[in-house]
């Protein structure tokens, strides 16, 4: 089957109705064995050392892994992505667009035509599609037990961010997917909730730094919330599909953003904020309202290569953390 690579979050259930491969670039860039041979390859063939490791990443994701056709969302996430899909073309690959409204009243008419227009695309039927929905709800519905289980400590943040990240391609196989999550549901009944000290939130872009979990949940503190991987996971399912991705908060301005922080941080009861910002994109500039407009203490940090965590940032969260724990007592 073709593979078709997908640069964000999509409306997944399609491609796997067209009886082709799903595959989102930014993890098959992430897991690779070395990832930063992912962004050597792209600074070769001139991609500017300024620009975000991500954008390098799926870069050379495409290009190395036999990826037929790119959907590239070129409205809500990145702005590099339009020169992305430019540098795709010009290499003969097959590119389909795909944009959320921003600033639309309308989101939900706006997004059924990208829905209806990426089915044509590729050539599929809604008939087809509406049955594929039905079959991945079920696993979609095992993520957000999942998610629960993550708030009642039976989960950590690391296996948490793993699960959820995943199923925006589902590993290319929702089949196989389901399986390995069957397992590991059953594997945590046995478990003991972790009840740690501190209840963290990671808020931003998923963390490019390969052991920050590890490094913040040895300091009796555990993460309950994922926000954007939670979204990618689309835990809207008892809405009409099309109104699903006007709910996703992701793509959408920061206060709609906001407005689902500040549910999360009261439901499970976070003492703290981690605010993962990327170098080199615009979602930084944020930083300014999140600060303003969340009532819990906020840090941030800043990553850009797919490495451990620096000292310095060791330092901050050490005493971001011992703040917390101090705060309650």
């Amino acid at each position: 089957m073709k593979k078709v690579g997908f640069t964000t979050t999509i409306p997944v259930d399609i491609i796997f109705a067209a009886e082709k491969v799903p595959i989102d670039l930014n993890n098959i860039f992430i897991t690779s064995r070395s990832p930063y041979r992912y962004i050597e390859k792209a600074e070769e063939d001139g991609l500017p050392r300024n620009t975000c490791s991500w954008i390098k990443g799926i870069y050379t994701a495409v290009l190395e892994n036999d990826i037929d056709t790119v959907i590239g969302v070129i409205e809500g996430d990145c702005s590099n992505t339009h020169a992305l899909m430019e540098i795709f073309r010009s290499k003969s690959k097959n590119v389909i667009p795909f944009a959320y409204p921003y600033g639309e009243k309308d989101k939900v008419n706006f997004l059924k035509n990208q829905i209806n227009n990426l089915m044509i695309e590729l050539n599929v039927e809604w008939n087809d599609v509406k049955n594929t929905i039905d079959r991945i709800d079920k696993i979609r519905e095992k993520l957000i037990r999942l998610d629960e289980y993550t708030i009642e400590g039976f989960v950590s943040g690391f296996e948490n961010h793993l699960w959820l990240v995943t199923s925006t391609d589902f590993n290319s196989d929702y089949v196989s997917y389901e399986k390995e999550l069957d397992k590991f549901l059953d594997e945590i009944k046995n478990r003991r909730s972790l009840n740690k000290k501190v209840r963290l939130g990671f808020i931003g872009v998923p963390t490019i730094f390969t052991d920050i979990y590890q490094f913040i949940e040895e300091r009796d503190c555990q993460v309950v919330f994922n926000e954007v991987q939670r979204q990618f996971s689309i835990p809207y399912i008892e809405f009409d599909y099309v109104e699903r991705f006007a709910r996703y908060t992701y793509p959408y301005d920061i206060k709609f953003r906001l407005e689902d922080i500040k549910k999360q941080i009261k439901k499970r009861e976070i003492d703290g904020i981690i605010h993962y910002v990327q170098s080199f994109c615009y979602r930084q500039i944020q930083d300014v309202v999140i600060k303003k407009e969340l009532d819990i203490p906020v840090i941030t940090i800043e990553g850009n290569d797919p490495e451990g965590i620096d000292a310095r940032t060791k330092i901050r969260l050490e005493s971001f953390i011992e703040m917390l724990q101090g705060k309650k007592g």
